[in-house]
């Protein structure tokens, strides 16, 4: 499955996430999803989500 598309994630589910410092090195952060943050039905870097940590980034692995 892949992070690029809306429809694939949902609250609950565990992903791994880029965060917005961590796009330089790629470095990945699993959690679970709390709220989803972008609008629209795709995004060719990733959904935009807020874990339950409160770490926010775009979407890389669905885990």
């Amino acid at each position: 499955m892949d992070g690029t598309e809306r429809k694939n994630i949902k609250p609950g589910i565990e992903v791994a996430i880029v965060l917005k410092e961590d796009q330089r090195t790629g470095h990945l952060t699993e959690g679970v999803v709390k709220d989803l943050l972008t609008k629209s039905s795709h995004h060719p870097h990733g959904i935009k989500v807020r874990l339950e940590d409160g770490s926010v980034g775009r979407v890389k692995k669905l885990l």
